[in-house]
């Protein structure tokens, strides 16, 4: 039998399309580590590690200890650990890293805070 509209309410959609994303809310905090298939937006706390197969963003109020796998990130907030990310990883104005960072592309804004040492790793290198 089909599935009416109403039976669909606060169902999700269970396909792997871009537009997928997870999301943690200022004032979560969780002790652990997180492995994300899809794009990952932090906004609480984490202390773990995280892996994300997509692109993991630190909003203003999130913070991490812990070290960070992904494919691209994007960090406004903090984050004290090792990041080992394969494209292209952006250090934002309100953004703070402790640890050393592995990537291919690294971008940091004008009073972006970065204190540890930056591995450049090229495709094909």
């Amino acid at each position: 039998m089909p599935e009416t509209k109403k039976d669909m309410i606060g169902k999700k959609e269970e396909t792997h399309s871009n537009g997928l994303h997870n999301a943690l809310t200022t004032g979560t905090v969780v002790i652990g580590n997180i492995q994300a298939d899809t794009d990952f937006r932090l906004d609480g706390q984490v202390e773990g590690d995280i892996t994300c197969n997509g692109k993991i963003v630190v909003g203003p109020q999130g913070k991490v200890v812990g070290n960070i796998v992904a494919d691209n990130a994007e960090i406004h907030g903090e984050v004290e650990g090792t990041l080992k990310i394969t494209e292209k990883l952006i250090l934002k104005a309100t953004g703070a890293i402790t640890g050393d960072v592995a990537t291919q592309s690294l971008e940091i804004e004008p009073n972006g805070r970065f204190n540890g040492q930056c591995t450049m790793n090229h495709p094909g290198a």
